[in-house]
């Protein structure tokens, strides 16, 4: 059987695509977002329709021995991740580590519970102190050089949201 050259007859034209307005996919890969369950709340209280039509669709989709198919697990760039929330303390910490036997680093560590892009930060910091400044882990920039004191000064001028009261020293600590 050939493909017709012009417009499917069952096919109503222009096509009207339907997106969710919580992860704003189309309303058919809604499965594929990690909120998978706030999507569907989503489309059952504004598109009930459209939620009918996707469980029983969902329900035809089940293998014969009654098990769900298996959604795969890796990714790739793609994938969205769901962030996480720290309700712990907002806290920044500064201290200061030894780098060989004369030099020392700066390690800071809390701008990620204020929301601050650590990539950005560890710039600024590098370009201000004109000195190398790198992130090395979840919540932390390292900064060459001793540079501690002028930080309890610059961080809250740079971020308002970040009062001084919120800024720890811990001293000196061991890498």
């Amino acid at each position: 059987m050939a493909a017709s050259a012009g417009p499917a007859l069952d096919v109503a034209y222009p096509f009207r695509v339907l997106y969710c307005g919580n992860c704003t996919l189309p309303i058919e890969y809604c499965e594929y977002h990690p909120e998978h369950d706030k999507c569907k709340q989503w489309l059952e209280k504004n598109l009930p329709v459209e939620f009918e039509k996707l469980c029983k669709a969902a329900d035809i989709s089940t293998d014969e021995a009654g098990e769900e198919k298996k959604r795969q697990k890796r990714g790739g760039k793609g994938i969205v991740k769901a962030r996480k929330k720290d309700d712990g303390p907002k806290q920044v910490c500064l201290s200061r580590a030894p780098r060989g036997k004369k030099k020392s680093v700066t390690v800071v560590t809390g701008l990620n519970s204020f929301n601050i892009d650590l990539k950005v930060a560890s710039k600024f910091f590098g370009t201000k102190f004109a000195c190398g400044s790198s992130v090395t882990g979840d919540d932390e920039i390292v900064i060459q050089g001793d540079v501690k004191d002028e930080l309890f000064d610059i961080i809250p001028e740079k971020w308002p949201e970040i009062d001084e009261d919120f800024i720890e020293d811990l001293g000196d600590l061991k890498r």
